[in-house]
């Protein structure tokens, strides 16, 4: 059996995005949402569009499909991109961790992500920007209403790793 220690430390959150409105939450897929948090437990980090959706009465909604493979995902957390112009990329962005901190690296976006009101990406360039702790990101165009908070927990020390 695997030292507990290391089970616990694998499973507690490295970050969360907190969902700032409830266009962001019910853009998240209720099963990723703990209240309005979603959990980041390892980087990088993939958020994109959800493509796989139907009109329901008016509405866009998200439906499931099974994968028929073992090949990984595109992207971490799928958001439903419910305005009348698309915000949000398939391949949106991404979170990453490295020596210096966080990083929000846009994926070639068309609209662009914005951290505290700068400008990452867009047109399908790309870009990357440090994120810091309780930074706001807005993804996609001006006005878009995805907003995220950044979160992370790098001051405190949940678990100490001396042991007596």
């Amino acid at each position: 059996m695997e030292d507990k220690l290391t089970i616990l430390m694998e499973s507690l959150p490295k970050a969360m995005l907190q969902a700032l409105n409830p266009e962001t939450k019910n853009a998240v897929p209720q099963a990723l949402l703990r209240g309005d948090l979603v959990v980041i437990s390892r980087f990088p980090y993939k958020i994109g569009r959800e493509s796989r959706v139907v009109r329901i009465d008016g509405r866009l909604e998200r439906i499931e499909r099974h994968k028929k493979d073992d090949s990984q995902p595109n992207n971490d957390l799928y958001l439903m991109d419910r305005g009348q112009r698309l915000n949000i990329s398939r391949e949106h962005f991404q979170i990453e961790k490295n020596d210096d901190g966080y990083l929000l690296v846009d994926r070639g976006s068309a609209c662009g992500t914005k951290v505290e009101g700068m400008n990452v990406g867009g047109d399908d360039t790309g870009g990357a920007m440090q994120l810091q702790d309780g930074d706001v990101i807005a993804v996609g165009a001006v006005g878009t209403p995805y907003l995220f908070r950044f979160i992370t927990f790098d001051e405190y020390s949940l678990v100490r790793r001396d042991r007596h």
